[in-house]
């Protein structure tokens, strides 16, 4: 079409006697010596009727010039630029349709002939757009030819790294290997480091058992005649089993196995465990330290209290009672006034203080020998897992280069360059962001989270022009709607930029990318002869 365009310039206008509205290609048609035929040959008239405003035929071909026809067509000569058909019905309706004016002959409206301007102006349209396809298609050949190269490299690259393939394969069972074989001397070596810190971490714990047990003997020991007998026991009513708050002599009997007292040893192997999840040392407080802030400190001997400074008539009434307590016979040796210590009584065994159990259940480091083993064994994992990452490398390499060079990048190949590139189109609400081959998607302008326009389909061009047009399909779903699709079109132009982006219907995208890739072949430049200005 470019070639017939601007060729025509070098044609001159040719005036050829014909009716009114009539084009030049069908001027044969109206021959004034015979007949008019109406040209869908429902009738014939005299040559004398044709354009006498009066529609003679169905199809309005005897009137090509006037209005009479409602479905006849007049034909503009536009001399200088493009010849045009109207309708019949626009012929003398006061409107200039035609550039050269020629529609308003007998309407009384003077029309200025344009037609040269517009000529000149299409003239300098077609150019750019010759020069843009020129240009593009001489892009497209340095495409191809790119292509080409990197096709035959990226084959090159292929072949080398399957061949690495199959070495990096061996390397790394030969590590694999090495690997198991220095871990087995580092398991038995940690295992028995492990079972040796356990064995004395048991040994620790029933030490501090014993010498738990070994303390609240003492402690229950009033009369430390090297027993506890029943009565003994039931000083601590916190061991009371029938939650009546009070240890009975029976429940007493109880927890010493039956018998009525029972020793040291006795008491640590069987009495001790059945209590010492109740039992209270008498030298602990007896409320729990706050969970928050626990007491580390060891625990002080509740203070008296203070008393306050009696008044005249307290004093009076004290020294009465006094009196009265002094002449009573049987009263005990031990009571006590108040405010007063009692008096001395043997004091109880301290427990001693275990070590902290986070201390306690951390495990020493390993002996030399050990960790010798350990760091051989570590050494012998990274250099396996820097070859099995060097393995799936490589494979990951082999599956991409072998993906790009078995797609389909068009007859020649020239719309490979844009397999790893993406392009962006910012409108008033989203970002459009392209990328061949892969996939299209949109993200509000302000910020937020992007949508899948789709991902790779296929080409989607007619059958005689495959490659106009790319289909990216299962999108993001639209709310009660199918998932979202986009049709790219492709478009010849020297740079590679989408241009425009809509939604003709809902939830389906059509963008547009301007690229040399999209360019045909120009037809030649016609020979610079003449100056006409003629399309």
């Amino acid at each position: 079409m470019l070639l017939v365009l601007l060729l025509l310039p070098m044609c001159w206008a040719v005036e050829v006697k014909r009716p009114r509205g009539v084009s030049l290609t069908n001027h044969h048609f109206y021959d004034e010596s015979k007949p008019f035929t109406c040209l869908d040959g429902s009738a014939s008239v005299p040559f004398d009727q044709v354009n006498d405003d009066y529609c003679d035929c169905k199809d309005g071909s005897d009137e090509p010039g006037t209005a009479a026809c409602p479905n006849g067509s007049f034909h503009c000569t536009n001399t200088g630029y493009k010849p045009l058909y109207i309708s019949s019905r626009w012929v003398n309706d006061g409107v200039c349709d035609c550039c050269d004016g020629t529609d308003e002959y007998n309407s009384g409206i003077v029309c200025e002939n344009t037609c040269k301007e517009k000529g000149r102006k299409e003239r300098e349209t077609l150019q750019q757009m010759a020069e843009v396809t020129r240009e593009g298609f001489r892009l497209k050949k340095i495409l191809i030819e790119d292509w080409k190269k990197a096709r035959e490299e990226k084959q090159k690259k292929l072949i080398e790294l399957q061949a690495g393939k199959k070495s990096l394969e061996d390397q790394v069972e030969l590590l694999r290997t090495l690997k198991e074989e220095a871990e087995k001397p580092e398991k038995e070596a940690k295992d028995q480091h492990r079972k040796l810190w356990e064995e004395q971490l048991a040994a620790s714990k029933a030490q501090r058992e014993q010498e738990l047990a070994t303390s609240a003997f003492q402690e229950l020991d009033d009369d430390m005649d090297g027993a506890v007998s029943v009565a003994e026991l039931q000083t601590h009513p916190e061991l009371d089993t029938d939650g009546d708050g009070a240890l009975s002599e029976g429940e007493a009997q109880t927890l010493l196995g039956g018998d009525t007292q029972t020793d040291a040893a006795s008491f640590s192997d069987r009495i001790w465990a059945a209590i010492r999840d109740k039992y209270r040392s008498e030298v602990l407080p007896t409320d729990p330290p706050s969970p928050s802030a626990p007491d580390l400190t060891e625990p002080k001997e509740e203070q008296p209290p203070v008393p306050s400074q009696p008044t005249e008539e307290e004093d009076e009434e004290e020294e009465e009672t006094e009196e009265e307590e002094e002449g009573e016979e049987g009263e005990e040796e031990d009571s006590q006034v108040q405010g007063e210590q009692p008096k001395e009584t043997p004091s109880p065994v301290v427990p001693p203080q275990t070590a902290s159990p986070t201390e306690e259940d951390k495990m020493p480091p390993y002996d030399e020998q050990t960790q010798a083993f350990i760091n051989a064994a570590q050494e012998a994992r990274n250099k396996f897992e820097e070859a099995e990452r060097s393995l799936k490398d490589v494979e990951e390499s082999i599956r991409n280069l072998e993906q790009e060079i078995s797609f389909d990048f068009g007859p020649n190949g020239e719309f490979a360059y844009l397999y790893s590139q993406c392009y962006e189109l910012t409108t008033n609400e989203y970002v459009y962001r392209l990328c061949p081959f892969k996939l299209v998607s949109q993200k509000p302008k302000l910020g937020g989270s992007p949508t899948s326009l789709g991902t790779w389909g296929s080409w989607a061009g007619p059958d005689h022009d495959k490659f106009s047009a790319m289909k990216y399909e299962q999108g993001t779903g639209c709310w009660q709607g199918p998932n979202r699709s986009t049709t790219v079109r492709l478009l010849c132009g020297k740079e590679t930029v989408v241009t425009s982006t809509t939604e003709p219907s809902r939830c389906e995208y059509l963008m547009e990318l301007m690229t040399p890739a999209a360019c045909p072949e120009p037809p030649p430049e016609p020979p610079a002869e003449g100056n006409h200005d003629e399309l």
